[in-house]
């Protein structure tokens, strides 16, 4: 049975602007390719006045983040699955990007299981 990890990460008191959506897709992507996954295809939205979510579908299933670049806070998702697919490789590259000075982690672990 394959073993399929998420990180759900909260950032705190995030360094980097979280109000540019230029720099978040390129830091998703640099994360994604860093941990072995292929990006399909990337939505992003902005919203009004402040914040910026981008979605990148990978091959593997996919990195979110949620930004509110007035309080300095991110919500990142982090979903991969494959052999090599390591979503700690990811969360180094966008942790060491927007510099939060607080995190908080909860892993998901998930087993496909064949069913009756």
């Amino acid at each position: 049975m394959p073993r399929i990890e998420e990180m759900l990460i909260d950032l705190y008191g995030c360094r980097a602007d979280l109000n540019d959506e230029e720099f978040l897709c390129k830091l998703l992507e640099r994360a994604a390719e860093n941990a072995g996954a292929k990006v399909l295809h990337r939505v992003t939205w902005r919203f009004s006045p402040v914040g910026i979510s981008v979605i990148l579908i990978l091959s593997e299933t996919h990195i979110s983040i949620h930004t509110w670049p007035e309080y300095r806070y991110a919500a990142l998702d982090i979903f991969l699955c494959g052999e090599g697919k390591d979503p700690e490789v990811a969360w180094a590259v966008i942790r060491e990007a927007l510099k939060p000075t607080d995190f908080r982690i909860k892993r998901i672990e998930r087993t496909v299981e064949a069913r009756g």
